[in-house]
């Protein structure tokens, strides 16, 4: 079998391109970006987090506050939490990012689930060091994490990151990091299962809505039917893109890409995954990734439709429709 013209890059690779036949990428600059990648990661290994040790936070958008304990509070308090919430580097340092934690904190606080973050103690995971290929800086990450995970007694673990949610859950155990790991999506299924969360469809009733499976939550963990029990309680017109699923395409963030500066070629994997989206007719992104949210964002901003499709992650559509 021939190669075809275009081939796309379908694993995640951040605004990588459709490469065509015979390009050649360069490798030292490959090797380049993701050096400075690392030598970040290793001078910033504590995140210092949008939630502070105080146990309230005000949200500027909220009447209430926001109940958000830390683990040390607790344990100085000889209390151990049911979940621990993994908030993750973009959760507590991006802006966009740091509007999906806010979000999903009010759904646990509204259905007073007894969680704890472990705020200033948490680090990266090693995710982005792993990718990038540096496995003494992921190996020195993670069992530093792992010793403070099993310090606290931590049994199980809630992220809205699927790059967390993936190390943690199948990459941690071999170092002695065994937890119940959770997507925020697959936890807010359930609690609707249950009965402990209902959902009014609000103002996405009768909306176009289209999903976009990440990579590490669908084609690397099989989940794809969580997301969308989710998105049938908002009422909403669920239209598939033609690449769903396994088949899905990626939004280009992954693997440590989205540290690192373009690579030539003809076209953004953001770019033709937006165009999959623009050909569905939605209104309505539902995402569940923070990686995924700036890279589609970032298409429909190219493509001048950012004011006409919003991009959410499902906890945010859920907080809207119920107006928390």
């Amino acid at each position: 079998m021939g190669i075809p013209e275009k081939r796309i890059i379908f694993m995640c690779t951040h605004r990588t391109y459709v490469y065509t036949q015979g390009h050649k990428q360069s490798p030292r600059k490959s090797v380049e970006y993701y050096r400075t990648i690392v030598q970040n990661l290793e001078k910033s290994t504590i995140c210092k987090h949008l939630f502070s040790q105080s146990k309230a936070k005000e949200d500027k958008d909220m009447k209430t506050r926001l109940i958000v304990p830390t683990m040390e509070e607790l344990s100085m308090e000889e209390k151990t939490p049911e979940i621990l919430f993994w908030v993750g580097c973009a959760g507590s340092f991006d802006q966009r990012a740091q509007k999906v934690t806010i979000a999903f904190v009010k759904i646990l606080n509204k259905l007073g689930i007894d969680f704890a973050i472990l705020g200033k103690e948490e680090s990266c995971t090693g995710d982005p060091a792993r990718r990038a290929g540096n496995e003494f800086v992921f190996q020195m990450q993670a069992q530093q994490n792992i010793q403070l995970l099993n310090m606290y007694n931590v049994k199980k673990i809630v992220t809205t990151c699927p790059h967390c949610f993936n190390i943690l859950k199948n990459e941690y155990p071999s170092l002695g990091g065994k937890y119940e790991v959770l997507h925020h999506t697959e936890l807010l299924q359930e609690f609707i299962s249950n009965g402990q969360l209902k959902v009014d469809g609000g103002s996405f009733k009768g909306k176009t809505i289209t999903y976009h499976d990440s990579c590490y939550l669908g084609r690397a963990n099989n989940i794809y039917q969580a997301p969308r029990e989710l998105l049938k309680e908002l009422d909403g017109n669920l239209v598939e893109m033609k690449r769903s699923k396994s088949r899905g395409l990626c939004c280009g963030a992954g693997g440590a890409q989205m540290f690192k500066e373009d690579e030539p070629g003809d076209k953004r994997i953001n770019t033709e995954r937006t165009e999959d989206i623009l050909n569905t007719g939605a209104q309505v992104v539902a995402a569940n990734c923070p990686f995924c949210i700036t890279m589609l964002q970032d298409g429909l901003k190219e493509k001048e439709q950012q004011d006409k499709v919003m991009v959410l992650d499902l906890s945010e559509m859920i907080v809207q429709a119920n107006n928390l």
